[in-house]
């Protein structure tokens, strides 16, 4: 596989959401490639510790911070106190996303403002206070997970992460294009069926055993797999690949 170049200075890397499945899949992946790495969650301290302790025992460099990326006071401060640390963040992989089974006349204010916030409100707060790091250096990789339902529109019940998720390719889409003179990409990573901890009362209209008949692999991803995905992008190969999503599902649908 590709693997970052070997620049005078170590690259760093916030991925968000990393204390656990696909997120800390990604945070260990970009450390055995040689990234620093800022472990993020916003409120189980000890699975960031356990991650940041993994990193660091397989000779790894790493910082756990805690922050709501919900809030953007909070994602202003996890940046400064990123770049304070190693020098610079070079590399942002937004991994947070809640996914509530709502009809959209039931859908309250608060609950439309709540996903849209993590969902789609916390990338924008992310790359805004990520983007000026990458470009005194004239590099960076913005990595924004959406997932497959931004792309296959007959999930019912979910209007708010639709709307979100399928923001999350238009925001990748624009940043492609202004900050690809400065050297930086940004792609969408559509995880499709991947096997994780979740709450499945959230899926019912999905169940495994259907979906698992439905994927021409006939499996569930691994985390390691989406996580692949990402270090590709992050990599010397992927560096002329920006604006672009890259869906990581089995086949189960193809665009």
């Amino acid at each position: 596989m590709p693997t970052l170049s070997k620049a005078p200075a170590k690259r760093t890397a916030i991925v968000t959401g990393s204390g656990r499945n696909i997120g800390r899949a990604v945070a260990l992946a970009l450390a055995r490639d040689g990234v620093n790495v800022v472990v993020n969650g916003h409120s189980d301290q000890t699975a960031i510790d356990g991650v940041v302790n993994d990193i660091q025992a397989a000779g790894g460099s790493a910082i756990g911070i805690q922050a709501d990326v919900s809030k953007h006071d909070e994602v202003a401060t996890m940046v400064k106190r990123a770049a304070a640390h190693f020098g610079s963040v070079d590399i942002l992989v937004s991994n947070v996303g809640i996914r509530r089974m709502q009809p959209f006349l039931e859908i309250s204010l608060d609950d439309w403002q709540a996903v849209i916030n993590t969902n789609l409100s916390a990338a924008f707060y992310l790359t805004r206070n990520v983007i000026p790091h990458m470009q005194k250096r004239q590099w960076g990789r913005v990595i924004l997970v959406s997932g497959f339902d931004a792309f296959w529109g007959q999930v019912t019940l979910r209007a708010h992460n639709l709307a979100a998720k399928s923001g999350l390719h238009g925001l990748s889409k624009a940043l492609a294009r202004e900050f690809g003179p400065d050297g930086i990409t940004a792609n969408t990573v559509a995880p499709g069926a991947i096997d994780t901890v979740r709450d499945w009362s959230q899926y019912k209209h999905q169940p495994r055993e259907q979906l698992e008949k439905e994927i021409p692999l006939g499996r569930f991803g691994h985390v390691d797999e989406l996580a692949a995905a990402c270090t590709y992008l992050c990599s010397d190969g992927g560096g002329f690949v920006s604006g672009q999503v890259l869906h990581v599902n089995g086949g189960h649908y193809m665009y």
